[in-house]
């Protein structure tokens, strides 16, 4: 009977949701509990243990100002997970603002939300992120505010796709004949309904903005020093990856692990809800 029971919530809960939830509870765990895991400061530098191996004493090595690798890549799970979790709220927010509004009301508003679609389009995303940054100056907030500017397209092309199909079904209709404010049959009624691929979708889409971020602060303009964050580390780690090849291979290892996390959550929540991503 047992035997049976676990075989039953195993089909209930897809592999993937499983695997991408645990590694990404691992990494929450870090994150909140950093000061009592991290065996050292992450910032101390300690001159006389520069550039030593992996050891006892520093499992991941040390860096070229002997500070210890294992506590930085513990202490950049917070700033990396705070990138992944913000840069992906922001676009999420407006773009299904957007989305409902243009999809909902059709007309002159669906048509003005297509060609501000088509400008943003126009130009490749990583590069208008850097102009974006560029223009207010390196930093996180700079990040999410190119994020929230950008990435929104995305979500709200989703969520306008759904809500030109609902608005037509029957429970729409009926909600209209009630005599229903347009607030409450498109917030109420209409987006419950068409979320749940714009959420499988921002699941993957974390992904994106882990590499973009790790990719800003790699380039000096996310991120500053000596904040521990795993894309200054490999940046860092560059000019040594021949003589202390631990100091941008485990960070790296951190972003991988972390974004297939994002990648199987998606995937677990794409089978168990029915979307195809």
């Amino acid at each position: 009977m047992q035997a049976t029971g676990r075989r039953r919530l195993t089909r209930r809960v897809p592999q993937p949701l499983l695997v991408g939830g645990g590694l990404l509870a691992f990494f929450v765990v870090l994150a909140v509990g950093a000061p009592v895991i991290a065996p050292y400061d992450p910032i101390y530098q300690d001159i006389s243990a520069r550039l030593a191996g992996p050891s006892l004493a520093h499992p991941f090595g040390t860096d070229n100002f002997g500070r210890d690798i294992l506590s930085r890549v513990i202490w950049g799970t917070r700033i990396d997970l705070q990138i992944a979790v913000i840069g992906v709220v922001f676009p999420f927010i407006i773009g299904t603002i957007a989305g409902t509004l243009a999809g909902y009301f059709g007309g002159v508003t669906d048509t003005l939300f297509m060609r501000l679609v088509d400008i943003i389009l126009a130009f490749p995303f990583l590069v208008l992120m850097l102009a974006i940054i560029a223009i207010l100056g390196p930093g996180l907030a700079s990040f999410y505010i190119a994020m929230a500017l950008v990435g929104w397209v995305s979500y709200a092309r989703l969520v306008r796709a759904q809500i030109l199909v609902l608005r037509q079904s029957d429970f729409a209709l009926a909600a209209r004949s009630l005599g229903f404010s347009h607030g409450r049959i498109m917030f109420r009624h209409l987006l419950p309904n068409a979320m749940i691929g714009s959420i499988v979708f921002a699941m993957s889409d974390a992904v994106l903005v882990l590499l973009n971020g790790a990719a800003i602060s790699y380039l000096g303009l996310g991120v500053q020093p000596p904040t521990a964050e795993w894309g200054i580390m490999v940046a860092e780690g560059q000019a040594f990856i021949s003589t202390a090849w631990w100091i941008a291979t485990f960070p790296g290892l951190a972003i991988v692990l972390l974004a297939f996390g994002f990648s199987l959550l998606a995937d677990g929540l794409g089978e168990k809800l029915g979307v195809h991503r």
